[in-house]
């Protein structure tokens, strides 16, 4: 989630790979059975979005870097069976935005593949330019191939009361049913704080993480007091947190919290804030995926175990 378009070219599930790697084929086998079918696991937890009480699944799936594939048929494919395990798995939330490359365009192949409609899904992406939003934004609506969006949130505060006139007026249309704003990395908070205060959003989407906690001091809050759903992006810290953990071991009693990776550790720390409605990882491996929609069943942690959590990351 930035601007620099140079960024698409890093492969975004790389680190995960080398962590994989490290923990040796043993550990690799239950990874590679087909995905299962959401009737035959628990049901993914849910949050409600505080506009209206919508349930919404808490973990969803981003597209920044992992659906840039361009033209690419074969990585198209791939990405189309991401997505299929994701929905098959329970997975409602799927985000993208015009600044990630052919993101947008590639979903939409995707969810023409799989057959139309997909009830489960939440489509979720962003108007992100400087100029007026009207043509990016019907361009959206052409790429995925939908009538309707659940989400069009205003790309990191990008000409932001321009673009939230226009949405308003989509809404009042019906052609989309909540309005977001975002920021990543950390950025621009004091202005995203005062948005949430004066103006009618929805949904906000923000990063944190296990490392990266600043929201945790005033925008969450502001969420809960003002009824805004949190979207949390970068929950890997864009795959840093595997870089960083990889040789770790996972504490003896994560298999009570029901993580059985870090992976599933570090997603149901973020998604266990009373504050947060859904996290949005992306991945471009069916595998991953199985491991990112395991964070979303059993019984998200309470808080006297998400500070021991963050004891023990900060022990390592």
């Amino acid at each position: 989630m930035t601007s620099n378009l140079s960024a698409y070219n890093r492969p975004r599930d790389a680190s995960r790979r080398r962590f994989l790697n490290v923990l040796g084929a043993g550990a690799l086998l239950p990874l590679l059975v087909p995905a299962a079918h959401a009737d035959v696991n628990p049901a993914l937890l849910t949050k409600p979005i505080p506009a209206s009480g919508e349930q919404l699944p808490v973990i969803g799936m981003g597209t920044w870097i992992t659906f840039n594939v361009g033209s690419d048929s074969a990585a198209r494919n791939a990405r189309t069976e991401v997505l299929n395990a994701f929905l098959e798995l329970g997975g409602g939330m799927v985000d993208s935005s015009p600044m990630y490359g052919s993101a947008e365009e590639v979903v939409g192949y995707a969810l023409h593949r799989l057959g139309k409609p997909q009830p489960k899904l939440f489509s979720a992406t962003k108007v992100w330019t400087p100029f007026a939003g009207e043509e990016q934004i019907d361009t959206s609506f052409r790429l995925w191939g939908i009538e309707r969006f659940d989400l069009f949130q205003i790309h990191n505060l990008v000409n932001w009361q321009e673009h939230l006139q226009t949405l308003l007026a989509h809404k009042q249309a019906g052609k989309i049913r909540y309005i977001g704003i975002t920021t990543s990395h950390g950025r621009r908070h004091a202005e995203l704080e005062e948005i949430m205060r004066t103006q009618p959003i929805d949904f906000v989407q923000l990063t944190y993480n296990v490392l990266d906690r600043e929201v945790e001091q005033r925008l969450l809050p502001v969420a809960r007091e003002r009824g805004i759903a949190v979207i949390a992006n970068r929950p890997f810290q864009g795959g840093r947190l595997f870089d960083r953990f990889a040789n770790r071991p996972l504490p003896d009693w994560a298999k009570d919290i029901g993580c059985e990776n870090w992976a599933q550790f570090f997603l149901t720390f973020v998604v266990s804030h009373p504050a947060v409605t859904c996290a949005i990882p992306a991945t471009s491996q069916v595998a991953h995926m199985q491991e990112n929609m395991g964070a979303g069943r059993g019984t998200l942690p309470d808080q006297a175990t998400r500070t021991r959590m963050l004891n023990y990351i900060q022990s390592l």
